[in-house]
């Protein structure tokens, strides 16, 4: 039994993420929602923060919407950047399903296009979780700051992806960014960061 066996084993059958899982296999979505310790760990973090308006990038099939949605006290906001208007639906629907559909606002299309609008629009937000295209990881952190209220958490998803950001042999231009966006979560002068290893890597940081 791994380490992350273990925790799980610990945490437990959830009816509403196991149905997730179900649905993103119906729809053959790519299995690739967080993993259920970080869930987990991203409800505790947004209930910790007493956050009201937490910004996703990258739905899929709603399963980190739900770990989201969960921690929001009452009247939060969840505001959900996806691609991909199928894969929003599926994620509405999971919210839905599990009583949380009040608490999200999808937006579809170029996350980079909608982060534009945000900032536009004076949008602020308490709590940040990143899971979308690897690549743009930088341009995300970069639009997060600038929608941070003082204090605000972000994270992000896949920081180690499958041992790549590691390889020095590895040089593609999604894991250059990845390691770009490592080392800024933890060196940037606006934030206090770390890196969690368990899983495939969650970083994590707060914004001064």
């Amino acid at each position: 039994m791994s380490t992350e066996q273990y925790v799980e084993q610990l945490l437990g059958e959830d009816a509403d993420l196991e149905r997730v899982h179900k649905q993103i296999r119906e729809h053959d979505m790519p299995e690739i929602s967080i993993a259920p310790g970080y869930g987990k760990l991203l409800t505790m973090l947004v209930r910790m923060k007493g956050a009201q308006q937490v910004l996703e990038i990258g739905a899929l099939g709603g399963y980190s919407g739900i770990c989201l949605a969960r921690g929001l006290k009452d009247g939060g906001k969840l505001t959900s950047l996806e691609l991909k208007q199928s894969y929003a639906d599926v994620a509405r629907s999971s919210l839905e399903a599990a009583g949380l559909g009040d608490r999200v606002d999808y937006r579809i299309g170029d996350a980079k296009e909608s982060l534009a609008l945000l900032v536009q629009e004076g949008r602020t937000f308490d709590f940040f979780f990143i899971d979308a295209d690897k690549e743009s990881y930088p341009v995300y952190l970069d639009y997060a700051i600038k929608l941070a209220n003082p204090g605000a958490v972000i994270t992000g998803d896949n920081a180690l992806m499958h041992g790549k950001t590691i390889d020095p042999e590895r040089t593609g231009p999604a894991v250059v960014a990845m390691r770009q966006f490592n080392e800024r979560m933890l060196s940037d002068e606006r934030l206090i960061g770390t890196l969690l290893p368990a899983y495939d890597g969650l970083a994590v940081a707060v914004v001064k």
